[in-house]
């Protein structure tokens, strides 16, 4: 009996997992790019929930009434030059998605078991046939358990504060630093406390500590430990001076 022809992968597929402010979102699109990867920020989708749940006036711990949600919204990616864009019905999010409220708020929207799921269920269909990047909190531990490199990327609180402070700022937002670094530690607790996929390491990741480093020396490693991998594809690597 004859069965369907599996579709070759494209790639490997590569998680991204750690706490925020560690710069995941950073290197998953600079790894993508420098691969010939899709880049897909897993995050920015809770987030996005949260801004369509916020302009609907919902109650963020309603998950019976997030996941009906999820079911009347769309969330897309889009790369528009060399911006990466969000996109919630069709409207680019980007920006709306990163502010303190809304960083919050999706922390109490990813809570919720059904919420997930939903966009489980996608993350999983967009990243099935390898060749991406994916950045979160349960990449490498729920989305793809089986994926072939597993990165957990962390910092100390303090810095990853400051770190979200200056981008905040650099935005036009005003914001206290203290202020921000309570709502980063607010916010490690809330990931870490949830009973739905709590942030964790998986036991195969590879830790990096970006605390003193910069984003190219992480960055190095990061392709360092990949090109190392029997499945990776050198051709498929851009050089550094490449477009």
């Amino acid at each position: 009996m004859s069965g369907a022809v599996s579709a070759p992968k494209k790639g490997l597929i590569i998680t991204i997992d750690g706490p925020s402010g560690a710069g995941k979102s950073t290197l998953c699109r600079q790894l993508a790019a420098r691969l010939g990867y899709v880049a897909l920020d897993t995050g920015a989708m809770y987030r996005a929930v949260a801004v369509a749940a916020a302009r609907r006036g919902l109650d963020g711990e309603d998950c019976a009434v997030l996941e009906k949600l999820c079911a009347a919204i769309r969330i897309d990616f889009r790369r528009e030059a060399d911006r990466e864009q969000v996109l919630l019905d069709g409207e680019d999010v980007s920006a709306a998605i990163r502010t303190p409220e809304m960083s919050l708020l999706s922390s109490r929207v990813s809570r919720c078991s059904g919420v997930r799921r939903a966009l489980v269920r996608r993350q999983q269909e967009i990243g099935a046939a390898g060749g991406v990047v994916l950045e979160g909190r349960d990449t490498g531990t729920v989305v793809f358990p089986r994926a072939e490199v597993k990165f957990f990327l962390d910092a100390g609180v303090v810095e990853r504060g400051r770190r979200r402070y200056r981008e905040l700022f650099a935005k036009g937002i005003e914001v206290d630093l203290q202020q921000t670094i309570a709502e980063m530690e607010a916010r490690d607790r809330a990931d870490q406390e949830r009973e739905d996929s709590p942030l964790s390491a998986a036991a195969d990741a590879v830790r990096i500590d970006s605390t003193a480093l910069a984003v190219d020396e992480v960055l190095d490693r990061m392709l360092e430990i990949i090109r190392r991998h029997p499945g990776f594809t050198p051709a498929a690597a851009k050089s550094p001076g490449d477009t």
